[in-house]
């Protein structure tokens, strides 16, 4: 019997089940393991982000006391809608801003620096909302409100 004739033929198709195997243990592994804690790492860093900036625009939403009888401002503050493809929540805690979001990695909280004149600050920013800094009172205590839409 001669079957060199065969040989190339199952040759090629162990060649080609190789490279499919290679592929699917590869597709398993990044999408198994590295690609999800990838994207835990970004979502975390974008977290951290959201709430730099948030906090930021709120101290900044304060003007400086020039002997100013009446404040009011308004300024809008733009936030990503999602993070990590998951709504989330700043909120105020005291003299802190809060972020809540569903992974707790994802989740933070920063200090907000302002100066003794405010008196207080209130309210809570959903995602996916316009958000607004308002900031009422006179020249000696401010009130700051974090508001959704034109901030009634």
């Amino acid at each position: 019997m001669n079957r060199r004739g065969v040989t190339p033929a199952v040759s090629k198709s162990l060649e080609v089940g190789m490279v499919v195997l290679f592929v699917a243990l590869l597709t398993t592994v990044l999408l198994g393991g590295v690609v999800p804690d990838y994207r835990g790492a970004v979502d975390a860093r974008v977290g951290d982000r959201v709430l730099a900036t948030a906090s930021a625009e709120i101290e900044r939403a304060v003007p400086p006391s020039h002997g100013v009888a009446t404040v009011e401002t308004r300024q809008r503050v733009t936030l990503p809608a999602r993070i990590g493809d998951r709504n989330y929540e700043l909120r105020v805690d005291g003299r802190a801003l809060v972020l809540d979001h569903p992974d707790p990695g994802v989740s933070g909280r920063t200090r907000l620096v302002l100066p003794d004149r405010v008196d207080s600050v209130a309210g809570r920013w959903q995602s996916g909302t316009e958000t607004m800094v308002v900031v009422e009172g006179g020249p000696d205590a401010l009130v700051v409100r974090l508001t959704a839409g034109g901030g009634a």
